[in-house]
């Protein structure tokens, strides 16, 4: 608690710490503090508690921990500055030291040798052959060996024998240079050693300078901190993503074989797992074989000649019945058996042609003895089949339930199918990339995509019972590229689909139609997506292919679970996991191979979520969502340089940030993002729309709908609706052979983004916001968007200040009895903040609703009605707040650390702005000023990038200083505030600072 100078006594506490991690250990404190950087620190045995301290100016300090004083300070005749340093000894008499010099060299010396006339002691030892400084050293006493990692990438490995008794000069054993960036951490073990480095992989080396093994699932700067437990085989690594993970020095636990097929079975053609210990194999001579993983051998289940050279395989696991398995012909048969009864089975003749595609579909709410399977021949015909049996696979029979028509195309024939929970709908993928939705029940009258009867159907054996053929009712062709679409599955009433484009989509249905909610990529590389896996955690595990390896990639950790080179995907091939096991076999050289492991075994524990990779560069509060019997949890979005923004849940009772859901869509870093709330949802539940924007000029609109769920993730269900995007440097490619001047820099970044308050569905057609930018460009923009038509366009601009924007906030005034003004204010690096009316610009948006011809230039938003030069140099941050009276607080903050604070009242004419009143408080910070936030018309909070947050009393006399608070967040570019009650039910507010890191702190006066 520090009291201010208004007698008010301002109290702040760290509810919320997210950081990059730059030290681990095992066991361990971290106390004291001392006048110099400390690099290393070491407890002596001697008289008392004795520290020593390796300071960063190659000097060991001697330090009395009972007393807490200094002792005795050493230092090196060598005064480089040190990028890292090493102590050993145990005693100050042997106490040895190695600096990391600034000068790339490696400096042993001992602290109790003699000082030289100048007063420092005289280097034993000098290691040269790193071209950088070294950022990390370890040192084995009872092997004599020494690890060294630089700025050059490189790792070394040292014989330097007893570094308290020194010998013949110590030599290089190797040098290799495993990583692609700096090398940033090392440390020595009993076999080997282990280094993490800034391009996120920590390496696993042999003895002999060998990688054994790679861990990566850091993302941004790399992993700065490390710690090995050798006894247990743990590795902890911590990023500068804030992330902390744990991982198996032991290896994964995989096993691989090859199976042996028995002579004169044939090449093996497609395979299918029943369970992790049992596998099907389809031959080129038509057999059908049950493979035992465990021993090995295989037994023959049946053999058919039809089904030789070319055939499908494709198991259904029906729980609690009997497996059943489905082949296709060349010829246009399909054959279905249950694996325990394989002379019950139930055989049909479909096509004229061969069957092109088969895939089981799981009915929800149906008789688990039906399972419906897909059928897929020349011409777009696609078959609904239902196989019905009794327990154990008795009397199966085959009944034809639809017959549907895919549209025309090359490739014509689907991929996967699954039925939606409800709505009596199902959707299916085809090889050209589309997404069909068709009807459950046919359809008498016809549909909009009804056809005649394909060739392939006429030809085939005809059954008075069949239904009508159907086309589909909705239709997103070519959604995932020529390659095709490989996997759709429906997850809590939504659908996702896969595709060979590498991303996976999460879609609707609404009105009998297909709508794209969001398109997301799960990882860097992952060129091939084949399918996904909800697991009972909550966690995503993406199935796919990177060049020639299977990936099973968790969304949750960021991470691959498997990486297992196979030849890539264009092979059969069957991934099985299970509760305690999983398995993957495919098709390679005429073989079948299988690997299998322990389900938990990838080797990672996920011990602290990260949260970016690089600087938090924006941070808003969404708004709070109270479940029943529990405190309330706030929702902020973070958005950050390495192009992602987070949706996160805040804990404030254990001090933990949870991410709900990642969004990934810009294409350079985000730097502003703007929050309007919607309509009041029921109780537990919130709906805000999100506006994110940044570098190439970059729009993008999210829907975020929350909810109290007790079984998710922080008891919070996300669900993000894509709404809309926008591109400058797109829309004026699209004009570039029609105008003459292009006022579009491809370098355009959008600094700050505001949504223009007031206007909702009173003042534009519903469902419609208007969004203001600041651009670099030095124009301020104006765009609308209209969520229904999912489409948003820009429809004002002005390039008034000639030079960046920084800033831009919006605010409306409502005088009574008359119609609302909508103003603008935009601040520059010149220190010059303009005030606009926009309220013509509104009104004209009002009356052309419908969306502009892409060719109509911009309106122009006039000159500024007001300008106020606040600063002398460029506005970092501003806010503005209407007090009781009607008028408004204009508070910013600037490059030379000083905030301004002016009070504007809206005259009685349209365009008249009155400025009242202003005030300086120059010197308020020791940095640039980066966050403001005016709490109440007599407080206002304000952060730097001095690292503090400091609380303001505003009054006539000006700002007066309420209280302080350091933060560890370096670098702080952002600062949100919101109220919020206390523990005890004392009021307060909430502030949330991003940078390096975020931190939400409680203030309470």
């Amino acid at each position: 608690m520090v009291q201010g100078e208004a007698g008010v006594a301002a109290a702040m506490e760290s509810l919320v710490l997210v950081a990059p991690v730059t030290a681990l250990a095992f066991v361990g404190d971290v106390l004291l503090a001392v006048h110099d950087w400390v690099w290393d620190a070491r407890w002596l045995r001697g008289a008392g508690e004795q520290l020593a301290l390796a300071l960063a100016h190659n000097a060991v300090a001697l330090f009395d921990w009972a007393a807490r004083r200094t002792l005795h300070e050493a230092r090196c005749q060598d005064h480089s500055v040190l990028y890292s340093a090493l102590l050993a000894g145990d005693t100050w008499r042997d106490l040895a030291l190695v600096a990391g010099t600034v000068g790339k060299q490696l400096v042993v010396w001992r602290a109790a040798e003699a000082t030289q006339a100048d007063g420092g002691v005289r280097p034993q030892a000098r290691l040269t052959g790193h071209d950088g400084v070294v950022f990390s050293m370890c040192y084995a006493p009872g092997r004599g060996l020494l690890a060294s990692a630089a700025d050059d990438r490189s790792v070394r490995l040292w014989d330097v024998g007893d570094l308290r008794a020194p010998r013949a000069p110590a030599r290089c054993l190797w040098v290799r240079y495993g990583h692609q960036a700096r090398v940033w951490a090392v440390q020595l073990l009993l076999d080997g050693l282990v280094s993490a480095g800034e391009d996120c992989a920590c390496l696993l080396w042999s003895p002999g300078g060998d990688v054994v093994r790679s861990f990566q699932g850091h993302r941004g700067r790399g992993v700065r901190a490390v710690a090995v437990h050798e006894e247990r085989g743990w590795l902890a690594t911590g990023g500068m993503d804030a992330g902390t993970r744990l991982w198996h020095l032991r290896g994964d636990g995989l096993q691989q074989q090859d199976l042996v097929m028995p002579p004169g079975s044939g090449a093996p053609r497609a395979v299918q797992f029943v369970d992790p210990n049992q596998l099907l194999v389809l031959t080129d001579a038509g057999a059908v074989h049950a493979c035992d993983v465990g021993s090995g051998r295989c037994s023959l289940v049946l053999e058919d000649g039809r089904f030789c050279s070319y055939g499908l395989l494709e198991v259904a696991r029906p729980p609690g019945r009997a497996v059943l398995v489905a082949m296709g012909s060349l010829a246009g048969l399909v054959r279905v058996f249950p694996l325990e009864h394989v002379a019950g089975g139930a055989e049909r003749q479909l096509f004229a042609g061969k069957v092109h595609s088969l895939s089981w579909a799981p009915r929800p709410g149906r008789d688990p003895g039906t399972c419906v399977l897909f059928a897929s021949g020349p011409e777009g015909a696609l078959l609904w089949l239902e196989a019905c049996c009794g327990p154990g696979g008795q009397g199966l029979v085959l009944i034809p339930r639809g017959r549907y028509l895919l549209p025309p195309c090359k490739h014509r024939w689907h991929t996967s199918a699954a039925f939606l929970p409800q709505d009596g709908f199902w959707v299916c993928g085809d090889r050209r990339g589309s997404l069909l939705l068709f009807p459950c029940a046919p359809d008498p009258a016809g549909g909009e995509g009804e056809s005649e009867q394909p060739p392939a159907c006429r030809d085939a054996p005809e059954h008075a019972d069949e239904p009508p053929v159907q086309g589909p009712v909705s239709l997103l062709f070519g959604l995932h590229g020529k390659a095709g679409v490989t996997s759709v599955t429906c997850h809590e009433g939504l659908v996702y689909s896969t595709g060979r484009d590498g991303c996976f989509r999460q879609l609707r249905v609404r009105a009998g139609q297909l709508e794209e909610l969001r398109r997301q990529r799960p990882g860097k590389g992952l060129e091939w997506v084949e399918e996904l896996r909800f697991t009972p955690d909550s966690d995503l595990l993406v199935l796919g292919f990177h060049a020639d390896s299977f990936v099973l990639w968790s969304t949750r950790a960021g991470a691959l679970l498997r990486c297992l080179p196979c030849g890539g995907g264009h092979r059969s091939w069957s991934y099985h996991r299970g509760t305690a096991t999983d398995a993957f076999a495919w098709v390679q050289a005429r073989a079948v191979r299988i690997c299998c492991g322990q389900a938990g075994s990838s080797g990672l524990q996920v011990l602290r979520e990260a949260l970016h990779g690089r600087q938090v560069t924006s941070v808003r509060h969404v708004g709070a969502v109270l479940g029943p019997g529990h405190p309330p949890m706030h929702v902020l979005v973070t958005g950050s340089e390495d192009t992602t923004a987070m949706v996160l849940a805040l804990d404030t009772e254990d001090g933990t940030a949870t991410p709900l859901t990642t969004l990934s869509d810009h294409i350079s870093s985000i730097r502003a993002l703007a929050v309007a709330a919607g309509s009041k949802p029921a109780p537990g539940e919130l709906s805000a729309l999100l506006v994110s924007a940044g570098g190439r000029a970059q729009l993008e609109c999210y829907r975020l709908l929350l909810s109290a769920a007790p079984l998710a993730p922080a008891g919070i269900n996300c669900q993000v609706l894509h709404v809309a995007s926008h591109r400058l440097d797109e829309r004026w490619d699209r004009m570039r052979n029609r105008h003459r001047v292009i006022k579009m820099d491809p370098e355009t970044r959008y600094m700050r983004i505001a949504v223009v308050a007031g206007t909702d569905a009173t003042e534009l057609p519903p469902p419609c916001l208007v969004l203001a930018a600041a651009c670099s460009d030095g124009s301020v923009r104006l765009f609308v968007l209209q969520e229904a038509a999912r489409r948003l366009r820009l429809v004002a601009e002005s390039f008034h200040h000639q030079r960046c924007v920084l800033q831009v906030e919006a605010f409306v005034h409502r005088p009574a009895g008359h119609a609302r003004k909508h103003f603008l204010c935009s601040a520059a690096t010149d220190g010059n903040i303009a005030f606009w009316d926009i309220t013509a610009t509104v009104a004209q948006v009002m009356a052309a609703p419908e969306p502009m011809d892409e060719e109509t230039q911009p309106w122009d938003l006039g000159a500024p009605v007001l300008t106020v030069l606040a600063h002398s140099c460029g506005v970092n941050s501003l806010h503005i707040l209407e007090t009781p009276s009607g008028c408004f607080l204009v508070a910013s903050g600037s490059d030379d650390g000083s905030i301004h604070v002016c009070v504007v009242a809206v005259g009685a004419a349209t365009t008249q702005l009155l400025l009242q009143e202003q005030l300086r408080q120059p010197s308020a910070h020791a940095a640039p000023v980066t966050g403001l936030r005016l709490l109440q018309p007599d407080l206002l909070a304000s952060a730097s990038v001095d690292q503090r947050l400091v609380l303001w009393h505003l009054g006539k006399a000006g700002l007066a200083f309420l209280g302080a608070r350091f933060c560890p967040v370096a670098d702080v570019a952002d600062l949100d505030g919101w109220e919020a009650v206390g523990p005890e039910e004392q009021p307060g507010y909430c502030c949330a600072l991003a940078g390096q890191g975020l931190e939400v702190v409680r203030c309470q006066l």
